[in-house]
């Protein structure tokens, strides 16, 4: 069984074993067993094997198994009598009363959680590959192959790439090199360079730029204070991620402006970080308090962050002293309506949370009260060019006062022994901070 995110690769690894296993490969897709008639399915399923059983040895590879694969009996208003004799037959063609060898049978999916118990048992799907999201060194790697196509300039930098499209899978990759390519030809280059990756990167993330949109110049001048809020906390907050631009040109259907940075890879968060990344993405809502004595409704993004990382200290991490040491998340229970904690812990969670989140903005406001001129600085900058970098911003209020950590690649594994990206906290932690929606 290949399990992982959708576009890290698992139908492409299946496609590497059907040219390289030099045996007869039958490659279906789960949807294709699925039929309104009771028993299309199940013998669908029967010719199959019939037919795997005539040229064994062979591969059986079935794609998204999880349309025929999901749990049976669990919920009788949403049960499906083609789907769970579809399944009855596929568990009992897989290891029943008469198993043959010389049939493999691959399996992928991105939803394991939903899978039958039965199907996953030791003698059927019982070995489990896990593809993940691809770490830098496998970026790095991908970026080259989908690379081989396009005419690059001498300049691009394939591992600076990599570094700024953390949590990007596979599929995410081949659409950046497309679209720089593509970006690239419209401007009529010879090569695609490295400004056309970024504007890729960019497109993917955030969307289309928005140039026909009309900001009137007291909006526009409330964006450009909004973002240089966020771009000066990130600058100065030890735990924040590095900063990599800050834009106030409109893009997508709700962005105004967004602040982008390269998040850090890594398993781990402690308490400190998290504070940080808070502070962080409330800076423009206390940069609008700031400058204007009045907030607006641009901050609706950073405050879904904040909300999420905010409960998730308190109720999953255990990083409340009165909650203590519990944790409320359980994977099984999602769906569920039921509370594991009693009224008075439920009213006890959110009053911690807003102490927390009221903690981090009277700290934050603290902040950009004391840098006042670099968050102007900024934001007029903003105003007069729209785009800045991150040495734009060095040049405008100085170097960072907190080094950059490498990921430090030890040549054996070819892997990071740094800090790794994981994707740990259930919030979102892409590679942008998307403000003013």
């Amino acid at each position: 069984m290949l399990v992982g995110p959708p576009g890290t690769g698992k139908t492409l690894l299946a496609k590497a074993v059907a040219g390289e296993a030099q045996v007869p490969f039958f490659s279906l897709s789960g949807s294709d067993f699925v039929e309104m008639f009771v028993g299309v399915g199940a013998s669908r399923v029967r010719d199959l094997f019939k037919q795997a059983r005539e040229k064994a040895p062979c591969i059986i590879f079935i794609d998204e198994i999880d349309a025929i694969g999901r749990s049976r009996g669990k919920n009788a208003m949403m049960s499906n009598d083609e789907r769970e004799s579809t399944l009855n037959q596929l568990l009992v063609e897989m290891d029943g009363f008469g198993t043959d060898s010389g049939i493999i049978i691959l399996a992928a999916t991105n939803r394991p959680d939903v899978l039958d118990a039965a199907l996953l048992r030791p003698g059927r799907f019982d070995r489990q590959i896990s593809i993940d999201q691809p770490d830098l060194v496998g970026r790095e790697a991908i970026f080259k192959v989908h690379l081989k196509d396009i005419k690059i300039s001498e300049t691009l930098d394939v591992h600076k790439l990599a570094e700024q499209t953390p949590g990007f899978a596979g599929a995410d990759i081949a659409n950046v090199c497309n679209e720089a390519a593509l970006i690239a030809a419209r401007k009529n280059k010879k090569a695609v360079d490295m400004h056309d990756f970024q504007d890729a990167v960019d497109r993917v993330i955030g969307g289309l730029e928005k140039k026909s949109k009309i900001i009137s110049p007291e909006e526009k001048r409330i964006i450009a204070y909004h973002e240089a809020g966020h771009a000066v906390c990130g600058w100065f907050l030890e735990h924040a991620y590095p900063l990599l631009k800050v834009t106030i040109v409109p893009r997508g259907s709700a962005a105004l402006g967004y602040a982008q940075y390269t998040p850090k890879e890594q398993y781990l968060y402690n308490t400190d970080q998290l504070t940080d990344q808070i502070c962080m993405t409330l800076g423009g809502r206390a940069s609008e308090d700031i400058f204007f004595g009045k907030i607006s409704t641009g901050a609706q993004n950073d405050l879904q962050q904040v909300t999420r990382m905010a409960y998730s200290m308190v109720t999953i991490y255990g990083m409340n002293e009165k909650v203590g040491n519990v944790s409320f998340y359980d994977p099984q229970q999602e769906t569920s309506f039921t509370k594991p904690y009693s009224e008075e812990t439920s009213k006890l969670i959110d009053e911690e949370v807003r102490s927390l989140i009221d903690k981090c903005f009277k700290s934050t406001k603290q902040l950009l009260s004391e840098k006042k001129e670099d968050v102007e600085k900024i934001a007029e900058a903003l105003l007069e060019r729209e785009v800045l970098f991150q040495s734009d911003v060095e040049h405008l209020i100085g170097k960072r006062p907190f080094g950059e950590k490498k990921i430090l690649v030890d040549e054996d594994t070819t892997k990071p022994t740094g800090e790794i990206s994981a994707g740990v906290p259930p919030y979102d932690s892409g590679i942008t901070n998307k403000s003013l929606s």
